[in-house]
C-alpha cells in the first residue's frame, strides 16, 4: 500500500504546483482522494486481491483422510475366530515442502493482482484529472464568450450612435447583433457540455451526478519546462506486473516439480474377530490391528513433463508481452512529451497574437472617437481575438491533459 500512496502523493504535489486557486474552488487533490476512496472500480480490484490472498489458506491443506467400513457377509474363519467387520483409516501426505510450494505459487499470483490495484489507481487519478481540466477549459471558454458578448454589446451601442449621426448603417448594427446571437448559441452549447462532463466527473467519484463541481478560475502553464523529466518506464506497474507474472510461472514450475514426487500414505486397519465357542485359548477372539504405509508414485508422468514445457513457453510469452507493452508506453510517453511542448508553443503564440489584437482593438476605439470607425474591421478583429482566446484556453487544456499522461507513465 505504501507504493500506491507514494504515487498519489507525487501526482497530487505536481498537480498542486500548477494551480492558481481563487474563490471556493475545489482543489484537484481532495477530489482525487474522494475518487480513490469511493470509486467501485478500485474496490473491485481490491476485492480481487483479497480473494487471491485468501486462497493461500485454501491450498494450505493436505488430502482428505480416507475412512472405510466393511462388513463380512461371508465371514472368513481364522484360528482365533470369525472376522465380522473391518474399519480402516488412511492419510496421504504430499512430498516434503509441496504445501509450501503451493502457498508460494498462490502468493505470487496475489502479488500480481496487487499491481492491478496500483494500475487502476493510477488510471483513475489520470482520468479524474483530465475530466477536471476539461471542466476548467469549458468554464474558461464560457468566460471568454461572455466577455466577447459584452464587447459586442459595447460596439453595438457605438454603432447605434454612429447610425444616428449618419456615420454607420443599420446593417452594421444587425451584423453586430447576429454575431452576438452566434456567440450566445456557442455559450449555451458549452453550458450543456459542462453538465455532461460534470456528470461524468461525479460518477468517477461515485456520487450524485448533479453535485456542482467548482473548478479553479485560472490555470497557467508553468514557466519552467518539465520536458526533460522522462523518468524510468521500467518501474511502471504495468511492466512490474509482467515481472510478477513471470515469477509466478517460476513458482508454478517449482510446484510442478514437487507434485511430480511420490506421495506417502499412513493408515490403520482394524478387523473385529468373534470368539470361537467352546474353546479356551489365549488369543481366542483377538481383534486384528494392522498399521499400513503406502506410497503413490507418478510412474506415467507425461502430465508433469507437459506442464514444464507449458511453463517455459508461458515465460517466453510474458517476456514478449512485456516488450510489446514497453514499446507502447515508450511511444505514448514520447508523444505526450512532444504534444505538451507543442501546447506550450501554441500558448505562447496565442499570447503574442492577443497582444496584437488588443492593440488593434485600441486603434479602432480611437478611430471611433474621430468618427472614422469601420464596423467590418471591428467584427474581423473581434473574431480574431475570440479565436486566439479560445485557442489559448485549448492550449492550456492540452498541456495539462498531456501532463496527466506523463504523470501516469513516469511517476
Amino acid at each position: 500500500m505504501k507504493q500506491i500512496k507514494s504515487h498519489i502523493i507525487i501526482v497530487c504535489i505536481l498537480c498542486s504546483l500548477f494551480f492558481v486557486v481563487e474563490g471556493n474552488a475545489q482543489d484537484l487533490e481532495s477530489l482525487i482522494n474522494v475518487a480513490l476512496t469511493n470509486n467501485p472500480e478500485i474496490q473491485k480490484f481490491e476485492l480481487r486481491y483479497k480473494i487471491s490472498s485468501e486462497k493461500i489458506n485454501e491450498v494450505n491443506t493436505i488430502p482428505n483422510t480416507e475412512f472405510g467400513v466393511g462388513y463380512f457377509i461371508s465371514t472368513p474363519e481364522t484360528r482365533t475366530g470369525a472376522q465380522r467387520f473391518k474399519v480402516s483409516a488412511k492419510q496421504m501426505i504430499p512430498w516434503f515442502n509441496t504445501i509450501s510450494a503451493r502457498e508460494n505459487y498462490i502468493n505470487s499470483l496475489a502479488k500480481a493482482k496487487y499491481e492491478d490495484i496500483v494500475i487502476a489507481k493510477r488510471k483513475l487519478i489520470s482520468t479524474v484529472s483530465q475530466s477536471y481540466y476539461n471542466l476548467y477549459a469549458n468554464n474558461a471558454k464560457q468566460k471568454v464568450l461572455i466577455d466577447n458578448i459584452e464587447l459586442l454589446k459595447t460596439y453595438e451601442t457605438m454603432a447605434l450612435t454612429s447610425v444616428e449621426v449618419g456615420k454607420a448603417s443599420v446593417v452594421d448594427v444587425l451584423r453586430l447583433q447576429m454575431r452576438q446571437n452566434e456567440l450566445q448559441q456557442l455559450l449555451e452549447v458549452l453550458m450543456q457540455q459542462f453538465i455532461a462532463e460534470q456528470t461524468a466527473f461525479n460518477k468517477l467519484l461515485n456520487r450524485e451526478r448533479d453535485i456542482k463541481v467548482n473548478v479553479i478560475k485560472e490555470l497557467r502553464i508553468p514557466l519552467k519546462s518539465f520536458e526533460d523529466n522522462t523518468g524510468n518506464l521500467e518501474l511502471h506497474p504495468e511492466l512490474l506486473k509482467f515481472d510478477k507474472l513471470y515469477y509466478s510461472v517460476e513458482q508454478s514450475e517449482l510446484l510442478n516439480q514437487k507434485e511430480s514426487n511420490p506421495m506417502i500414505g499412513f493408515g490403520l486397519d482394524y478387523i473385529n474377530v468373534e470368539k470361537r465357542p467352546n474353546l479356551d485359548f489365549s488369543d481366542n477372539g483377538k481383534d486384528i490391528v494392522m498399521p499400513m504405509v503406502s506410497i503413490s508414485i507418478p510412474i506415467f508422468n507425461n502430465k508433469y513433463k507437459s506442464k514444464t514445457v507449458q511453463n517455459r513457453l508461458q515465460q517466453q510469452e510474458i517476456t514478449a508481452q512485456k516488450q510489446v507493452r514497453l514499446n507502447k508506453l515508450t511511444t505514448r510517453l514520447d508523444k505526450a512529451i512532444n504534444d505538451r511542448i507543442s501546447s506550450r508553443i501554441s500558448y505562447q503564440t496565442q499570447s503574442k497574437n492577443l497582444i496584437q489584437a488588443k492593440n488593434a482593438q485600441d486603434i479602432l476605439t480611437k478611430s471611433y472617437e474621430t468618427g472614422t470607425i469601420n464596423f467590418n474591421d471591428v467584427l474581423d478583429i473581434q473574431e480574431l481575438q475570440l479565436k486566439f482566446q479560445l485557442n489559448q484556453v485549448e492550449s492550456i487544456r492540452r498541456y495539462y491533459i498531456q501532463s496527466t499522461i506523463i504523470n501516469y507513465l513516469i511517476q
